[in-house]
């Protein structure tokens, strides 16, 4: 895994993440995955039935080059980290090793801010800071004070002269009232546009907004996604990151000689989860690369990798495979039986359907011999 200084500089404020260089001085890159599940199914599939302890590195085995090849690479948690007794739906509490595998997998960040947050109670948000802390992760969207929030966001990233901002915030938290001082960001646009113009006071050079909105198993981004989005636009941010609908929803971006503008992407999907029905089994991940530029910073490539839940059966139990489709899809041998990789092929057209009918401004990408490369299909 990669190792990131955490500083504090007089120009900037909040919390920074001084990236390391991996392809090119002047790029930096980021990843975005969407929704890192903890449902019933996976916390039985991590359990060790001899010792009980939890164990999840095998999950990210088969996507780790592609988090790892990232600058910064940023997750959407969407489960507490409560402690015991340890649950999946509906109220949500997973074992500290699902975020250490998390970090061993290559993630420097992951978002707090969803529908989830508040599962165990101002005691599960600030267990779950107190974790992610204590392993060294970067974490934003939930706090344990408005004070800590107006001191840490937002989380600014840095590579020498380049300073990028990350806010986050969730359309709500299934209706648990969070008591203060525990403290989440809601969706609320007026507060987002005080907090862009506050990046803007801190000398950010680019705004990105990791939001969890839209409907559940919604493939096209709502009404209520859409005029959110244009407030947030006009407010100043310059990428928008969704999630939340547990499907793949579009990726939009302008795009032209001079780089790419005002990247949206509607809904990442599901990372990792046991959700098994059709389109709700895979998500995206994003890459996202910044050039430094003399005037300003320019964002000279957008991309998504597809990406699926491979469940196979292995000595009695079910098991948890991240995997990245299009080195996959030309691997039939691989699966366990006819039925999954259909399955999995299923998904992978659905989703191109939908990004080729509905998105524009982001190519699909792979990682090839630990290049980023076009898939050529």
């Amino acid at each position: 895994m990669r190792s990131l200084k955490i500083i504090l500089l007089p120009l900037c404020l909040g919390m920074a993440v001084v990236a390391p260089a991996q392809e090119s001085d002047s790029v930096l890159t980021l990843l975005f995955t969407g929704d890192i599940m903890g449902h019933d199914g996976q916390l039985e599939s991590a359990r060790n039935d001899s010792t009980g302890a939890y164990e999840y590195e095998s999950v990210f085995r088969h996507i780790n080059p592609f988090i790892s090849s990232a600058d910064v690479a940023i997750g959407n948690l969407e489960v507490t980290l409560g402690g015991p007794p340890y649950r999946g739906y509906p109220a949500f509490s997973s074992p500290d090793e699902l975020a250490v595998a998390c970090r061993n997998a290559g993630f420097d960040i992951l978002g707090t801010a969803n529908n989830h947050s508040a599962d165990r109670g101002p005691r599960g948000i600030f267990r779950t800071i107190r974790v992610l802390d204590s392993l060294e992760i970067r974490h934003t969207g939930t706090w344990r004070s408005p004070e800590e929030r107006d001191i840490i966001s937002p989380l600014i990233f840095c590579r020498d002269s380049l300073r990028i901002a990350l806010l986050a915030y969730t359309y709500g938290t299934n209706g648990i009232v969070v008591p203060p001082p525990a403290t989440v960001a809601y969706i609320d646009t007026v507060r987002a546009a005080a907090d862009i113009r506050r990046e803007e006071w801190l000398d950010a050079d680019l705004k990105i907004v990791f939001i969890h909105w839209g409907t559940e198993y919604d493939t096209l981004p709502s009404a209520e996604q859409k005029k959110t989005a244009a407030a947030l636009l006009r407010a100043g941010a310059d990428i928008i990151i969704g999630s939340h609908p547990h499907v793949v929803q579009p990726v939009t971006a302008e795009a032209d000689s001079s780089g790419i503008d005002n990247p949206i992407v509607w809904s990442m999907g599901n990372f990792v989860s046991n959700q098994r029905t059709r389109r709700r089994d895979g998500g995206l991940m994003i890459r996202i690369d910044i050039a430094a530029d003399r005037d300003k910073p320019v964002i000279s490539d957008a991309g998504y990798v597809l990406t699926w839940v491979y469940t196979p059966v292995e000595n009695g139990k079910q098991r948890f495979y991240i995997l990245p489709c299009a080195e996959f899809e030309k691997r039939p041998e691989f699966f366990q039986r006819p039925d999954d990789y259909n399955a999995m092929m299923l998904y992978i057209r659905d989703a191109r359907r939908l990004l080729e009918t509905h998105g524009k401004g982001f190519r699909e990408m792979t990682l090839t011999d630990g290049k980023w490369t076009g898939v050529d299909r």
